[in-house]
């Protein structure tokens, strides 16, 4: 029986981006298989995500006794997306939360009978928390847990009441939560509510509200104010981690092929959101892997001192640029939201990094799921030398 349980899995934020990380983790199954592995084995023993990394992460670790069943089952949903099942998406759903939303930034000040129940974000997301239902088996997670099948889950959202990045974590295991700058943790089982606020990504879902020590704190995204992504699985006994990121740590800059005009509020807004969701991993790599430098330059009475350890990465990360794949599909989008998001420019070429988020379509999220096994297998060494 292979040795898993200090295996960690890392899957980063980036709305619809997250169906590259089901095609990475496919072709990884395949390459495992190949090499012997019983396709029913569960690779990683510590499993954490944030925003739509979060839920994906979820769904593994509810089936991790069965992680070929558990892969093929969130495969099949990414494949067969529409953007309708994430949010409303019909005429009257988009002028309820967006026209409403973005009246409102425009003069507000007019909107007087809205001041009592203003509108709350871009989109309303309420048919996710009806997806997540039906494709999570929660109970199954404290099975997964008991058998040994599955060390730990950890999924992350940001406290906007509070101002904390706040990480929650489901483990048998004798760990106690963490703090750091910034930076808590509280054990807690991890529901669908958990996964609603770590995917609230900001202004385009509403926040949730969450129990923490006994008081309710909205919370947003997880992949704000994340500063260390890696951290919950090493807290967790993580000794080596795949993280699978969501774009800009292997893509290619972006071509310029006309002269600069003034960015769109689409443009500025996807901007936004390549920050929050993709920067905070790339520095966090940086760390770990000059924390191991420095660590293998110590001699061994030293590294007995010191509460830091060697942490082993393998990172697989897209190979061309999300948004200008986006670009191809925005016509999928159905015609109310396509509609509202021409509005602010998202439409267009300049403005598909924020549409890239949002295509919950299955031309895209296909799209996406076959570039990230090919950039799998294109690491097939890789990832035998990271499993051994």
């Amino acid at each position: 029986m292979r040795n898993t349980a200090t295996t960690g899995l890392i899957l980063t934020g980036g709305g619809a981006r997250a169906a590259y990380q089901v095609g990475v983790l496919d072709a990884m199954h395949s390459i495992l298989q190949d090499a012997g592995w019983p396709a029913r084995t569960n690779p990683f023993g510590i499993i954490c995500g944030t925003s739509a990394g979060a839920i994906n992460a979820t769904a593994l670790a509810c089936r991790a006794d069965d992680f070929a069943a558990s892969l093929s089952a969130v495969l099949h949903t990414w494949e067969n997306f529409e953007a309708a099942q994430v949010y409303r998406a019909d005429s009257l759903g988009v002028i309820r939360s967006g026209a409403r939303w973005l009246s409102l930034w425009s003069f507000g000040w007019l909107l007087n009978k809205w001041r009592k129940s203003p509108p709350n974000s871009l989109l309303d997301n309420s048919p996710l928390e009806d997806l997540l239902n039906r494709m999570l088996d929660l109970p199954r997670l404290d099975a997964a847990l008991q058998s040994g099948a599955l060390q730990a889950l950890a999924v992350t959202a940001s406290s906007y009441t509070a101002g904390q990045h706040l990480t929650f974590y489901q483990t048998l295991q004798n760990i106690e939560p963490w703090v750091r700058s910034q930076r808590l943790a509280q054990r807690d089982f991890i529901s669908v509510v958990h996964l609603m606020a770590s995917s609230a990504i900001p202004f385009v879902f509403p926040a949730i509200p969450l129990n923490w020590g006994g008081r309710l704190e909205y919370c947003g995204d997880g992949s704000m104010r994340q500063l260390a992504p890696i951290s919950p699985a090493i807290h967790l006994g993580a000794s080596k981690v795949m993280i699978i990121g969501a774009g800009r740590l292997a893509e290619p800059p972006a071509t310029q092929l006309e002269s600069p005009c003034y960015p769109s509020l689409a443009q500025i807004a996807g901007h936004a959101l390549s920050s929050i969701f993709l920067d905070s991993l790339a520095v966090d790599i940086e760390r770990v892997e000059r924390i191991n430098k420095t660590l293998s330059m110590l001699p061994p009475e030293l590294l007995e001192k010191t509460p830091l350890r060697p942490v082993r990465t393998l990172v697989i990360a897209p190979s061309e640029r999300l948004d200008e794949i986006a670009s191809r599909h925005i016509s999928s989008l159905p015609l109310p939201v396509r509609t509202m998001l021409g509005g602010i420019g998202a439409t267009e070429v300049r403005g598909s990094a924020l549409a890239s988020y949002l295509l919950f379509e299955s031309s895209y999220t296909r799209e996406l799921i076959a570039l990230g096994r090919s950039d799998t297998n294109a690491r097939k060494q890789d990832v035998l030398d990271f499993f051994a």
